[in-house]
């Protein structure tokens, strides 16, 4: 039998609801969830225009970005976007993962040290980038933020796609960088952790840091100190290495990450006996998956670890990839790359309407479904009404706040 993250929530998401206090934001997540796709929310109906009898009804979709049902078509027109700004070389994909040690500060200081993560980690980047002596250039990359493991446990890290060179300081020339390196990893780490915990000290002086009841012996300055020495005397983990397939790959690796949850439905397997279990990859034998089975409100507080706060904004982009320079420098570099490739520039023309197919397309090249067209006859659906279809009974949260 099937199970899915709501059905989860309908079984056990009250009782979790009066043991716990829920934020307002998680109490809004689990309640979408649950309605998503439901005859609470309405839908649409479509008839083949073939008369084969053949209706389908398309209940409405949350919209919620932490609904496993609602992320699909999201990450196709991302991805639709991203594939229009690629430039003709290859990229690298690296990540940056904060030490568990800070796991419990960043639970109860979420915006904040998301934010200063991005801010110290697109800097180290940038700066290294440029300071590097086989390189010295301006890149661009798109980075986006995770914060589970396979387990759901909390892990926040960044994952960042990287162009693989960049333009020189005085914007006249691409320089291109070695294909399986791009900057020391060992270098950017060190960079990272310096100043990150520079940022994370001046946080603590301004007084702008919140501190819970595991916590709560780091408010004392010369506790709060030693607490940084160690996190200075550690390594931090940084990996970076160039992507096989292209930059196409790059991206397309990184879709899965931009509109995901902290789990899919297709990994869950069961929800039995107030257990869940459901399927994580194996790292110890890549290629390999094992199950994993915790408690219904274990999963329930595992999942909501990575609600995040409202408007957060978890994919950004630096550099060249800059909003402000997508029509600028980003246009630039693509022309010099194209005069060192001696290729013209209607090749790469020819290239960018191949990628700019629109996001039906990509949906049906992504799931393999065309939902356009009939299933019993192939003719074409036709949306002829739209309604507020039979409800049922709105899922209620209870909190014990």
């Amino acid at each position: 039998m099937s199970v899915e993250v709501a059905e989860i929530f309908r079984l056990h998401g009250g009782q979790y609801g009066t043991q716990h206090p829920l934020d307002p934001h998680q109490k809004r997540a689990m309640r979408d969830i649950m309605l998503c796709r439901t005859a609470e929310l309405g839908g649409s109906v479509a008839l083949c225009e073939h008369g084969c009898g053949y209706a389908r009804i398309s209940y409405h979709s949350c919209r919620n970005r932490h609904c496993p049902k609602c992320q699909s078509l999201q990450q196709v027109r991302w991805l639709h976007g991203r594939m229009l700004r690629l430039l003709p070389i290859h990229y690298f994909h690296t990540v940056a993962t904060l030490p568990h040690e800070l796991n419990s500060l960043i639970l109860h200081n979420q915006e904040l040290l998301y934010d200063t993560l991005f801010r110290t980690a697109s800097s180290a980047l940038l700066q290294l980038a440029r300071g590097y002596a086989r390189l010295a250039a301006h890149v661009g990359f798109t980075a986006v933020l995770h914060t589970w493991d396979q387990e759901l446990q909390f892990h926040p890290h960044l994952h960042i796609v990287v162009t693989g060179g960049g333009l020189d300081p005085s914007e006249g020339k691409w320089i291109p960088s070695k294909n399986s390196f791009l900057v020391p990893v060992k270098a950017l780490s060190k960079l990272l952790r310096g100043k990150f915990l520079d940022a994370l000290e001046e946080l603590f002086h301004r007084g702008d840091l919140r501190f819970s009841p595991t916590t709560k012996n780091l408010q004392h300055p010369q506790a709060f100190h030693r607490f940084l020495r160690k996190l200075r005397r550690k390594k931090w983990c940084v990996y970076s290495k160039g992507t096989l397939n292209g930059a196409q790959q790059a991206f397309g690796y990184l879709s899965r990450y931009t509109h995901r949850v902290a789990i899919s439905n297709q990994r869950l397997l069961s929800c039995v006996d107030d257990q869940v279990t459901f399927r994580a990859r194996d790292n110890r034998s890549p290629g390999t998956h094992r199950t994993v089975t915790i408690s219904a409100q274990e999963f329930i507080r595992r999942f909501l670890l990575h609600v995040l706060p409202p408007g957060f904004v978890r994919i950004r982009h630096y550099g060249l990839m800059a909003p402000r320079n997508a029509k600028t420098k980003l246009q630039l570099a693509r022309r010099l790359i194209l005069q060192m490739q001696h290729l013209p520039e209607s090749q790469e023309t020819q290239n960018l309407q191949s990628r700019s197919q629109g996001w039906q397309e990509l949906l049906k090249r992504l799931t393999g479904v065309d939902l356009t067209r009939c299933p019993i006859c192939g003719g074409t659906l036709i949306p002829v009404a739209l309604s507020l279809l039979q409800t049922g009974p709105t899922p209620t949260i209870l909190d014990s706040s």
